[in-house]
């Protein structure tokens, strides 16, 4: 497992550790244009809604130097501590290690990538949601 955060675990696992602990959230740290074009994880059902913070922002993709202060925030708000398993979503798996990353460095110690992120690699059509994520395991989310 990486020193910089916690480790990777599939969306079958993040759902059930959030379905398991009370305290675990789900942070999606996309952008906003993908949470109201693509869709976004839906946990109503285990009483719960993710946190969303843009790691980048759309269109200059730049990275938002205050992320880890913003998402603290949000994690205590939501009734989360430094303690808690914090499961980090993204497209495909790579923007959300950079989040884990920094908000393990701002002192969380329960950061997991969620391997594969919701939509997963592009097939060999060039369509994503299909191969691996949170969207090809079949787990709840809903477009706008």
């Amino acid at each position: 497992m990486p020193e910089d955060y916690k480790g990777d675990v599939s969306p079958g696992e993040c759902w059930s550790a959030l379905a398991e602990k009370p305290d675990a959230l789900l942070v999606d740290v996309r952008s906003t244009a993908e949470w109201t074009y693509v869709g976004l994880p839906m946990l109503n059902a285990l009483g719960k809604v993710p946190l969303l913070v843009e790691w980048q922002s759309f269109p200059s993709m730049a990275v938002d130097p205050a992320f880890a202060e913003k998402l603290a925030d949000q994690v205590v708000k939501a009734g989360g501590s430094r303690a808690s398993p914090i499961f980090f979503l993204c497209r495909s798996g790579v923007r959300s290690i950079a989040g884990a990353v920094a908000l393990t460095a701002h002192g969380f110690e329960n950061c997991f990538n969620v391997l594969g992120g919701f939509e997963g690699p592009p097939d060999a059509e060039g369509h994503r949601g299909r191969k691996a994520g949170w969207k090809a395991e079949g787990l709840p989310w809903a477009q706008n």
